[in-house]
C-alpha cells in the first residue's frame, strides 16, 4: 500500500493536541451523562445519518488522516477496493493511483477544487468523487470530502424492498436480483435449474406487476431507489466527526 501523506501538499496541518487546542480539550473531556442527551445536529447524529447512506463517505484532513468513516466505507474498503485505512490515514494499493489521489486531496483542500477519480484496474477499477467542504471559520484545517462510487448497481436489500412492495414471489425477486446484476435470461435459467420459458414468463410477470415496459426500465426504477440499510450492520460506530484521527477498521 501506499501512504498518501509522502507525497501531499508540503504544508500540514497541525497535529491535534487538546493540550493546545481548548475546542479540542473541550470536545474530547467527558462532561457527565448529560452527553447522552445530544441536541440535533451534534456530531453523534451526523455520524448516524452518513451510516444509513448506501455511498462510501470518508471525511479527510488534506494530509489523508481520516476524520470519520461511514459504515458503507467501511463494507466497501475490502482487500480488493484499490483504497485502503491503514494507520489512521487514506491509503492506495496501486503506485499509480497515488499521484491523482493525492494531487484531489490537495486541489480540494486548497483551492477548493472538486474531482472526479478512477482507481483500480480490471473489474476492480472504482469512481472516487474529491470534494472541499465549506467551513465558516478561517483557523480551522480543511475537510475533503471523499465519496466511493458503487461497484454494482442495485443493492441487494433495494432490491428485495421493491420486490416486496410490488408483490413479487420469491422467484420472481431472485429473477430481479440477476437482472439487475446485468446477468442475461438465458444465464438466469441456467444458474436457476429452470427452462428459459420459465424466466420469460417471470420476467413478464414482473414487468406487469411493477409497470416496467422494459427489462432496461426495470433495472433502471430500481437502480434510482433510495437507499435500504440493514439493521444488522453490527456495532455502530462510536467515532464522531470531531474524534479527529481516530480509525474506524475496514
Amino acid at each position: 500500500m501506499f501512504d498518501l501523506s509522502s507525497r501531499s501538499a508540503r504544508v500540514h496541518p497541525e497535529p491535534c493536541d487538546e493540550s493546545t487546542d481548548p475546542r479540542r480539550a473541550e470536545t474530547l473531556s467527558y462532561h457527565g451523562p448529560e452527553r447522552r442527551a445530544e441536541p440535533a445536529g451534534s456530531p453523534h447524529w451526523m455520524a448516524a445519518a452518513l451510516d444509513e447512506m448506501d455511498y462510501g463517505v470518508l471525511l479527510l484532513h488534506r494530509d489523508s488522516q481520516v476524520l470519520h468513516i461511514n459504515h458503507a466505507a467501511r463494507t466497501e474498503l475490502d482487500d480488493q477496493h484499490p483504497l485502503l485505512v491503514l494507520g489512521g490515514r487514506l491509503r492506495v494499493r496501486r503506485s499509480v493511483d497515488l499521484a491523482p489521489l493525492n494531487d484531489a486531496l490537495c486541489s480540494a483542500a486548497v483551492r477548493g477544487l472538486r474531482k472526479l477519480l478512477t482507481l483500480g484496474e480490471g473489474t476492480h477499477r472504482v469512481s472516487v468523487s474529491v470534494v472541499p467542504l465549506a467551513t465558516k471559520s478561517t483557523h480551522t484545517d480543511p475537510v475533503v470530502l471523499v465519496i466511493l462510487g458503487k461497484r454494482q448497481v442495485c443493492e441487494v436489500l433495494s432490491v428485495q424492498g421493491f420486490a416486496r412492495s410490488h408483490g413479487l414471489s420469491a422467484a420472481e425477486a431472485r429473477v430481479l436480483t440477476l437482472l439487475c446484476h446485468g446477468t442475461p435470461p438465458n444465464e438466469i435459467a441456467a444458474q436457476i435449474g429452470v427452462a428459459i420459458s420459465t424466466v420469460r414468463s417471470q420476467i413478464g410477470n414482473i414487468r406487469i406487476k411493477t409497470g416496467a415496459e422494459s427489462i432496461r426500465a426495470l433495472v433502471r426504477q430500481v437502480a434510482v431507489l433510495p437507499p435500504l440499510m440493514g439493521v444488522l450492520r453490527g456495532v455502530p460506530s462510536q467515532f464522531g466527526l470531531a474524534h479527529c484521527g481516530e480509525l474506524v477498521a475496514a
